[in-house]
């Protein structure tokens, strides 16, 4: 934590993500279509923006670019693939928007918990974050499987 505290680009990551963390869930807790959800989901999207644009400037863990670069690639092209839709409105898109803005979501939330249970967890670096990255991803999956269906059907 020390380390991410001393350089602006990680301590700007760090600040960042909290805030689309918060956000996010800010999002997710909202009535849906209202003008509070469309100004938080812009919020959220300038968020992940700044998350994903300051990841791709930290390369201390590999010395160039590595896994979470390309992670970040996934979570950046999600984000844009759930707002693109967002903003065109043609047929279908209320799916899209919510299955992609969700899965960023749960990406954040995952990525959040690995990198908490890296600094908590007694197991080799690559274990710990494959196993809490799993966990938190079968177990977001598994909630907008559930709950998106029915949010859809409510503001269909």
């Amino acid at each position: 934590m020390e380390h991410t505290l001393q350089h602006p680009i990680g301590l700007m990551h760090l600040v960042v993500a909290m805030l689309a963390i918060v956000i996010g869930a800010l999002v997710v807790l909202a009535k849906k279509g209202t003008s509070k959800h469309k100004w938080l989901g812009r919020a959220y999207v300038a968020m992940m923006l700044a998350v994903n644009v300051t990841a791709f400037l930290i390369y201390e863990l590999f010395g160039g670019f590595g896994l979470f670069h390309w992670m970040a690639l996934f979570s950046l092209l999600s984000v844009v693939i759930g707002y693109v839709p967002a903003r065109l409105r043609k047929p279908g898109w209320k799916a899209q928007h919510a299955y992609f803005m969700c899965g960023s979501y749960v990406g954040l939330l995952a990525a959040f918990a690995a990198e908490t249970m890296t600094r908590y967890l007694w197991l080799p670096f690559f274990t710990a974050v494959t196993i809490v990255s799993l966990t938190v991803i079968f177990i977001g999956i598994l909630l907008m499987f559930r709950f998106i269906p029915r949010i859809l059907n409510q503001i269909s």
